[in-house]
């Protein structure tokens, strides 16, 4: 591509008050209105009315400036350009947010993911096929940990952690079903130097309860996996106690080292890993890695109450850094990763319940995706901002992923960026024909039929709604 030859001479001038660049916030704004997010925010949120005053506005307009691609304070003022005083109402400045994000304590942060609960449950509502009712055995809880980079000594609660950076933990737990993307359901955000499992118990059962508030997700049953920072009483109880299966890593301590070394050799089934191939003739896989279980009580050492019957579902592949030993050991010749589970062996049989437990990783591509986005920075010097901000672009994510769902044709499972690129940051002039506006936008948009579909959802005629005021062309 290049300049055209008729362009020689070019001009420019920002002058047109009629232009905007996010033209796809009309439908998601409107789509989050739908859900709830301005009404829930108004009367849940117990900010100082000196800088919480209008709480509602400004927790859309948070979210609206991230969904359009705001990972900063002064990122907010992608939505105070041309015409979007026109498409919106109360749109706040950057510096008027800030303030209201630094009024935040850790019981508005509260508020604030029970606000991030309902209104996931809102968008379900709008959009089944975000989070739908599945055939499957399960639905999956996934929980992880991931630091978030910061920089310089003034951000409170930063510290150096398990990735050896400095930063703050944000711990997250996602949904996902096999015909679906990941959502996320409940979040925190804790010091940098913390543990991975701490305070995990009381997410595990926020995110259990929020999951089964999800319309099409009611009557399903839940299996949280996790990898081996959770293994422990309190985060696998909390998910037991409020009626999940677990599938958790399990450390290769001594007892578990004990149950593995008791497994017969007969029972190690081949399973599809990597490099595997399938046999016709066998109908079996030639593969180098195994798989086996065996009856387990986790943390048999503590008090009976603490103690978790369940299966010990084994994968064993062959140690290729041989060690230089006479008569190696069972230990010596492979490498095992054991997984600690209680889901009923009838709906997970041994092979299927070690597949299931791999597929946990999805939850890294959330914290790309989300990191990648709003979460790219936390922008206050101030924790409990900071932690807000997570609240925000936790929900700004499944806004985002709603409209992903609803525009459907290669959208339903893409991440924010594309999702961005596709249906948000569309650019339109805006026009007023018989007392309506009209959005032009560009002609041959290769997401039309997408962002089309998107905008005919939220802006169909339904008995409770006002007549829509917009048109487009």
């Amino acid at each position: 591509m290049q300049l055209s030859h008729t362009l020689a001479a070019v001009s420019a001038s920002f002058d047109d008050p009629n232009l905007v660049s996010a033209a796809g916030l009309v439908p998601i704004m409107r789509l989050a209105d739908e859900a709830g997010l301005t009404a829930l925010a108004q009367d849940r949120l117990s900010v100082p009315t000196d800088k919480g005053a209008n709480a509602g506005a400004k927790i859309a307009t948070l979210v609206g400036g991230m969904t359009a691609g705001a990972d900063s304070i002064d990122d907010m003022d992608l939505v105070r350009h041309g015409g979007m005083s026109t498409l919106f109402d109360r749109i706040y400045a950057p510096s008027t947010l800030g303030s209201f994000l630094r009024a935040f304590t850790f019981g508005h942060v509260r508020q604030l993911d029970a606000i991030a609960s309902r209104f996931l449950v809102g968008l379900a509502a709008q959009a089944p096929a975000l989070a739908p009712a599945t055939s499957s055995n399960y639905v999956f809880v996934d929980v992880d940990d991931t630091i978030i980079e910061v920089h310089g000594h003034k951000k409170q609660g930063s510290g150096f952690g398990y990735s050896k950076v400095r930063g703050l933990n944000a711990l997250l737990a996602t949904v996902t079903t096999p015909e679906s993307a990941p959502v996320v359901v409940a979040q925190r955000l804790r010091r940098g130097s913390c543990g991975s499992p701490r305070g995990a118990g009381r997410l595990i059962a926020d995110a259990i309860a929020t999951t089964r508030r999800l319309p099409g997700l009611q009557q399903q049953k839940i299996l949280l996996r996790a990898d081996s920072a959770y293994y422990g009483h309190p985060s696998i109880s909390a998910a037991i106690n409020a009626g999940a299966d677990v599938s958790v890593t399990a450390r290769m301590t001594s007892t578990v080292k004990h149950a593995i070394a008791t497994i017969p050799d007969n029972r190690w089934q081949t399973i599809q890993y990597t490099d595997a191939i399938f046999d016709e003739d066998t109908q079996r896989w030639i593969s180098s890695a195994e798989v086996a279980e065996v009856p387990f009580i986790a943390f048999s050492s503590q008090k009976k109450a603490h103690q978790v019957p369940g299966r010990l579902v084994v994968r064993r592949i062959p140690e290729l850094n041989k060690k230089d030993v006479d008569q190696p050991g069972l230990f010596d010749l492979h490498r095992f990763h054991a997984v600690f589970t209680t889901a009923d062996s009838q709906l997970l049989d041994t092979v299927a319940a070690d597949k299931t437990h791999r597929q946990h990783a999805v939850i890294e591509q959330v914290n790309a995706d989300v990191k990648a986005s709003a979460l790219a920075h936390l922008p206050s010097g101030k924790f409990t901002a900071n932690a807000a901000w997570l609240v925000l672009a936790v929900m700004a994510f499944n806004l985002t992923r709603t409209a992903g769902a609803i525009a459907g044709t290669g959208l339903a499972k893409a991440t924010t960026t594309t999702i961005r690129r596709a249906v948000v940051t569309v650019p339109a002039r805006i026009a007023r024909s018989a007392r309506r506006l009209v959005l032009h936008l560009p002609e041959s948009w290769r997401w039309e039929p997408q962002w089309t579909r998107l905008f005919d959802h939220t802006h169909s005629p339904q008995p409770d709604r006002p007549a829509d005021p917009f048109s487009v062309r």
